[in-house]
Order: structure tokens, then sequence, then C-alpha cells
């Protein structure tokens, strides 16, 4: 009788020990390894070079190059490589980043082990794994109005707690054009106020204090 074949696991995640204790899950699983372990997303990249693992876990949040970054830069060269994504922030704008970017799957670090096992398995198979409640929040992000480039730069000063004439000198314009980018704003995130506009952003993932 042959041994079931071993799905190898790249864990990506700057915590030592959420890094661990993933690794350790998936080492004490049948038919599931770990191969290698990154604390950064450009070692992800060179990890998953080296090793060509079947399944990645990428966390978003991470030093020198995020988890986006490092699953754009890991596609590129291996299109049909199987990553998902693992992270604490469930904000719609990061779960919209990270799947755009080619994830796979997405996954809270709050999971059960049953259910990290499961993604793995069904990510290695080939199919997508997006909880039902993850979905939800897509769709409503899909549906959202999008911000523009210039926007999202505005929203992230305005989360810093920049006037109008701070921003307008960041980016070398008008206050005027800084007023007109705040209107669409306001109207896009369906608020009244920029007070209401920082707590959407931050909540949403859009912006990040």
């Amino acid at each position: 009788m042959s041994n079931p074949v071993n799905i190898r696991v790249l864990v990506a995640d700057d915590h030592p020990v959420v890094r661990s204790g993933l690794a350790m899950i998936i080492q004490y699983t049948a038919g599931i390894e770990t191969v290698a372990e990154a604390s950064t997303g450009a070692e992800a990249v060179q990890l998953f070079r080296q090793h060509q693992p079947d399944v990645v876990l990428m966390d978003l949040k991470m030093p020198d190059m995020g988890g986006v970054e490092a699953i754009a830069a890991i596609l590129k060269d291996y299109p049909n490589a199987q990553i998902i994504v693992l992270t604490t922030y469930d904000g719609d704008e990061d779960i919209y980043r990270g799947l755009q970017a080619g994830a796979r799957g997405y996954l809270l670090k709050s999971v059960s082990r049953e259910e990290l096992i499961n993604a793995i398995q069904q990510v290695h198979a080939g199919r997508k794994y997006i909880p039902a409640e993850v979905g939800a929040r897509l769709a409503e992000r899909m549906s959202s109005p999008q911000l523009t480039e210039r926007e999202r730069q505005v929203l992230t000063l305005l989360c810093e707690g920049k006037s109008n004439q701070d921003i307008a000198s960041a980016l070398h314009v008008s206050e005027g054009t800084i007023k007109f980018h705040i209107n669409g704003i306001l109207r896009k995130l369906n608020v009244s106020d920029r007070t209401q506009a920082v707590l959407v952003a931050l909540k949403r993932g859009i912006a990040n204090l």
C-alpha cells in the first residue's frame, strides 16, 4: 500500500510564533509537510523559487515586501502557483487586493485547524477556497464605486490627520483640487464627512495607520 502524496507547503509570516504554529500544525497532519518558512515577502519569493512548493500560506502584512507584492512576484514566474492568503485582517480591501493579485484562497488567522487543512487540500486540488463571509465582503467591495489612485492618496493623508492645506502641499496641487477629491471620496464611500471617511477607510483596509 503506497503512502499518501505529501502536499508541500511554504509558510510565510513575519510573526515567529504564528509561523511556527502553522508549520507545526501542517507537520503533524498526514499527507502534508512544511518545506520552508519565510519571515518576509522577499524571502517568500526566494524560497518559492528554491523549493517550488505545492501550496503557499501568505501573510499580507510583512516587512520589505508585502504579501500582495510577493504573490504577484511569484505568479509572474510561476503562474500556476497555489497561494492562500492568511491574515488577521478582514477588511474587504485586503480581501480584494489579495485575490486580485492571484491568491486562490483567503483565511483569517483565527481559523480552526480543520479549516486550515481543508483549505490547503482544496487549493492543492485546483479549487478556490473563499469562506462564505469573505465572499460576501468581496461581493460588496466589487459593487462599490472604485476610488482613483489620487483619491487613495488623499484618503491615506486624511487618515494621517493632515489638513487640506497639508495634503495639497504634499501632492503639489491646489486646495481646491483636494476639496474636489474629498467630495469624490465622500460620495464613493457613502459618508457625509471626512471623519466618517477615515473610519470607513480604516475598517475596510483601504488605508492603515
